[in-house]
């Protein structure tokens, strides 16, 4: 009989709070995990998930406290494990990959120095064999130039690059046991791609279990063999990842699927009625009944027992049997704008160009001495967003999305190009414009922590603007916040509450209620939903089309998950490194034919099918900037045209008349598939 790697038996994990109570956020948790076996563990926010996962390496946080259960690592117990021991084991034989790579870099140390600290500690090397070592492991990630980049600082290297350094770190020891917690959230489709082939890769050379902790289910879907569900601190569900997304027991688990976006279909999702309960406080019965439509009495008197209902699937529900069988909703599509291309023009940019470069003395003798400025980061981008509509900008990081989002708010000076809202030029630093332009033009940043001041409360947050633009009294103020935030389906409770009392989704919604109390025309949503799980997302993107449909309000959407650009947006436009490559509507741009970017960016976004892989570019790192000429895209293209491509810029191709492609090739060599159509193996109907 094979003994599991890890075995954790009845784990309950508490916190204790202000008023002295313990409230337990991790319940009764059993599960196993085989030398070689990758474990995924989904649920929304607050359920757990992350507070199990560090349970894994033997760790709590601040406050935490063990209130029953064991967790075994071959055999040692790790929350019992005296200090240096645990220590030992920690780096060497288990390792973590933690949500956000940035953070948990030393940002005053080269990151070879950081993975060659690993090496010396865990594994004993001298400095010169850690050095050596590391960069064969920055090498081994897939990084360029490693031996350049392993004497660089974390803030100068990507997204995607950070979170490959850690896992070069994770991986220095040689771990038996890797726990992923959100390992791809915030990274592009095409660097997702490749740090979860590179993970795989791993996997198969190493031997090494895995744990990944994501809200992302193509993700979960694409890299796990088993799956466990959570939700209030319970596993709900359990079972090989292929038959949950086959057939799904617990209502929840269908649940968290039906509000997952895909790829294939351009339908806003159906979101989960109501909220999960605090962390610790699930009530006496099924935490999850409030929510349920098959709760009844006996779901609210008592607790439903963690039932094995054949082979490996383990169910925790009283109504399992009609939750199974219950009628799968089928969502109809997103009814269009049918006049995008007839409304009146919102915003324009024509020929806009937006540069990094250095200005001064220092940048004057540059040039005198015969270096010229490299090439603006956002170069002849023309674009009309029009009033009641939806645009997106979509492509990797370093593409110029948000770039061009901050110069239309002001608060990225243009190199050159005209930028207009309405007829009137917004080509104005944010301070110089008048206050109705800037009450007009809102934006909503990915992460609600950097925009939310913490020491000020809800109310006070709403307030501010509606007092800057209308002159409103604070008796008025207080109405107004109250119509906001029962529009964002939230209520005048929270008027008191500090942005720390609230759950991710709920920081989002305050910061799009901050944003419509302005009464804007356009909101600039950057990456407004990367970071929030599945039934969360499907409400906000919800929200966001509903107000826009009373209102008439117009979005510049930027998001990587094209799935999310397939649901919400009207109008789509492909950047690379801050060029246009492709332009039309959500339609156009998901059918054939493709700029070759476009294709590689489809096919390489995640899908909803256990065991399919996302195919990712062949080269994965992108140039040190953008050409001076030729396609930007050159590099990496798996049809350029030679020597064209490489010294003439692309011309533009009419699709028809509200659809266009800029490349070499031809719109019929467009047309033509390479194997199979990227939205198809995007789709995983093909491998």
């Amino acid at each position: 009989m094979n003994v599991p790697l890890l075995h954790v038996a009845d784990l309950t994990i508490g916190y204790r709070t202000r008023d002295g109570m313990v409230r337990p956020v991790v319940r009764d948790v059993s599960l196993t995990i085989a030398r070689g076996e990758r474990l995924g563990i989904v649920g929304e926010s607050g359920c757990g998930k992350s507070t199990l996962a560090l349970a894994l390496l033997g760790y709590l946080r601040p406050g935490g406290l063990v209130l029953g259960g064991v967790v075994r690592f071959d055999g040692l117990d790790l929350l019992r494990l005296a200090p240096p021991a645990l220590q030992r084991l920690r780096g060497g034989r288990i390792a973590l990959v933690p949500q956000n790579a940035g953070q948990s870099l030393t940002p005053s140390m080269p990151v070879g120095a950081q993975v060659a600290e690993v090496l010396a500690v865990h594994r004993g090397l001298g400095p010169a064999s850690a050095r050596a070592r590391a960069v064969e492991l920055l090498a081994g990630v897939r990084l360029p130039a490693p031996q350049l980049l392993a004497r660089r600082y974390p803030h100068e290297l990507s997204g995607g690059q950070q979170q490959r350094v850690a896992i070069a770190m994770a991986l220095a020891s040689e771990p038996e046991l890797l726990v992923l917690d959100e390992p791809t959230t915030g990274l592009d489709v095409t660097t997702q791609a490749h740090v979860l082939d590179l993970l795989d890769d791993i996997g198969e050379r190493t031997g090494a279990a895995m744990v990944y902790v994501s809200h992302d289910l193509g993700v979960i879907a694409r890299a796990s063999d088993r799956l466990a569900v959570m939700y209030a601190g319970e596993i709900v569900e359990g079972g090989s990842t292929r038959d949950l997304f086959a057939e799904q027991r617990h209502p929840y688990t269908r649940g968290l699927l039906t509000s997952a976006l895909r790829l294939d279909r351009p339908v806003l999702p159906q979101a989960m009625p109501g909220q999960p309960p605090a962390p610790g406080f699930h009530g006496s019965g099924c935490a999850f009944a409030p929510r349920c439509a098959f709760a009844d009495p006996i779901c609210v008197a008592a607790p439903p027992a963690l039932e094995v209902i054949g082979g490996d699937r383990l169910v925790r529900c009283h109504h399992w049997r009609r939750a199974a069988t219950a009628e799968t909703i089928e969502l109809d599509p997103r009814p269009r704008h049918t006049r995008v291309n007839g409304a009146a023009p919102l915003i324009e940019l024509h020929d806009v160009s937006v540069t990094y470069a250095r200005r001064g003395t220092v940048a004057f003798l540059r040039r005198a001495l015969g270096n010229p400025d490299p090439p603006p980061t956002v170069q002849a981008i023309t674009l009309t967003l029009r009033r009641g509509a939806t645009l997106a900008l979509v492509g990797e990081s370093g593409s110029g999305k948000s770039t061009i989002a901050r110069a239309i708010a002001g608060l990225q000076p243009l190199h050159s190009g005209g930028l207009r809202l309405g007829g009137a030029n917004l080509a104005l630093p944010v301070q110089r414009r008048p206050v109705d332009m800037r009450r007009r033009v809102q934006l909503v940043f990915q992460n609600p922590d950097a925009s939310l001041n913490p020491r000020h409360t809800v109310g006070e947050i709403l307030e501010r603007p509606q007092r800057l633009f209308f002159g409103l009294t604070r008796a008025e103020c207080r109405t107004r916040s109250i119509a906001l935030l029962e529009q964002m389906r939230l209520g005048a409770h929270y008027l008191d509450r500090f942005p720390g009392q609230l759950s991710g989704g709920e920081k989002q919604r305050v910061a799009i209620a901050r944003a419509f109390a302005a009464e804007p025309e356009i909101i600039l949503c950057d990456e407004v939903v990367s970071a929030l799980d599945v039934s969360v997302q499907a409400a906000v993107l919800n929200l966001l089309a509903e107000l826009q449909a009373e209102r008439g309000v117009s979005y510049l959407f930027i998001s990587h998950d094209l799935a999310v650009v397939r649901a919400i947006a009207d109008q789509v436009a492909v950047l690379y490194q801050g060029r246009l490559c492709e332009i039309g509507s959500v339609a156009q741009v998901y059918t054939p034919p493709f700029h070759p970017y476009t294709a590689s960016l489809l096919a390489a976004a995640p899908i909803l099918t256990p065991g399919r892989r996302a195919r990712a570019f062949d080269r994965d790192e992108t140039p040190g900037g953008p050409p001076a000429r030729g396609c930007p895209f050159y590099h990496r293209c798996p049809r350029r045209i030679e020597p064209a491509c490489a010294v003439e810029d692309p011309p533009w191709r009419m699709v028809d008349e509200h659809h266009a492609i800029r490349c070499h090739l031809s719109l019929d060599q467009l047309a033509e598939p390479v194997a199979a159509t990227p939205l198809s193996i995007a789709l995983g109907e093909t491998r």
